[in-house]
């Protein structure tokens, strides 16, 4: 009898320097999955709802919520490169590149930029660079992340050390905008606010209002969305053995549920351009409710653009917490400077946001 051998994914010590993996299952993305979308994050973002708005700023139709598509196309990347994470550990120059229209089939490809073994021998820190492009060959979406894998076999030869350096920021100069934007007679009656892109300040802190409990069904059934099969979202007999103790959230849906919850106050940032860092700063689980507080870092004009601006923000999530109740996201604990441990989120991204007339 034939013994079947079945894809038990990448561990470690799998991993090589520069080498190119092209993800299998492209996906065609739906309507349905962006209503889907909307049940589970409760997303209120314009162009992404309404087709006569999108239309009124030159897109062809409603567009795909920015983090959904990232979301699918980062989940194609998981059976190949996190399907044996210990955790996602952090994101960099992930940029927007194109719109995405419910009909799009995305297909991601990803090279492998780093490595690092950890000092106890047990797993490792890989970094790689994906991107994702639609059935016309035309890039979507580009990310740069690090996630920890176990090491299946821990005899096994740690490689050479390699960390690539990365770009801080995302400059104004390398935004991609698109081409079809036209914001010039944008209407603030849309959204309910008239707070545009002039009317904030560096260094403004909001602390929106709102929290979201996030149960086991809703984040199991939002990683089943984005089919995103790493284990230790799903697994709960295996993650009882886990120093957790129980599966963890994925922490792109945790991304999700806070830009959610930053709509009031920021309901006129029409579209996501890049995530220039980000970090999971401590684990989620099912039942933690999210708050969520924004400050504002930079106001960057955009070259030959007086319709549009863009705006540098710090997206700060809480477990079981709320955004006015902490004034900083990190504590001294014996000594050290660390991360409250009810901060989940640290994520510094920028939008794009109509101007004044």
């Amino acid at each position: 009898m034939t013994k079947l051998q079945f894809n038990q994914g990448r561990f470690f010590e799998d991993f090589k320097l520069g080498e190119t993996i092209v993800h299998a299952t492209p996906r065609t993305i739906t309507e349905g999955d962006a209503a889907l979308y909307i049940a589970l994050t409760g997303s209120r973002h314009i162009v992404h709802c309404a087709q006569p708005v999108a239309h009124s700023l030159g897109f062809a139709d409603k567009t795909i919520d920015d983090l959904l598509t990232f979301h699918i196309a980062f989940g194609k990347s998981v059976p190949d490169i996190s399907v044996n994470a210990v955790a996602n550990l952090g994101y960099a120059e992930v940029k927007f590149q194109h719109p995405v229209y419910a009909g799009d089939t995305l297909t991601t490809e990803t090279e492998v930029i780093g490595l690092k073994q950890n000092s106890s021998g047990k797993n490792g820190i890989v970094f790689v660079r994906s991107t994702s492009v639609n059935q016309n060959h035309k890039a979507v979406l580009s990310w740069v992340r690090w996630v920890m894998v176990h090491k299946n076999n821990p005899d096994a030869p740690a490689p050479e050390a390699v960390v690539p350096e990365l770009t801080q920021v995302v400059s104004a100069e390398e935004l991609v905008i698109p081409a079809e934007l036209d914001a010039k007679d944008f209407e603030a009656s849309v959204t309910g606010s008239s707070r545009f892109w002039e009317d904030f300040e560096v260094g403004e802190r909001l602390n929106h209002p709102a929290g979201m409990t996030v149960d086991d069904s809703d984040h199991t059934l939002a990683t089943r969305l984005y089919q995103n099969n790493a284990r230790l979202h799903f697994d709960d007999l295996m993650m009882q053995q886990s120093a957790f103790g129980k599966r963890l959230m994925y922490g792109g849906h945790v991304i999700s549920v806070c830009r959610a919850l930053s709509y009031d106050g920021l309901e006129n940032a029409l579209f996501i351009a890049a995530i220039n860092a980000g970090t999971h700063a401590n684990p989620s689980f099912g039942g933690d409710t999210f708050y969520t507080w924004t400050e504002v870092l930079e106001k960057w004009p955009l070259p030959g653009r007086a319709d549009l601006g863009a705006l540098r923000l710090r997206m700060v999530g809480l477990k079981n917490q709320t955004a006015d109740s902490l004034d900083s996201t990190h504590i001294d604990i014996d000594g050290k400077r660390q991360y409250h441990p009810n901060v989940v989120l640290d994520l510094d991204y920028t939008v794009l946001m109509p101007r004044k007339a």
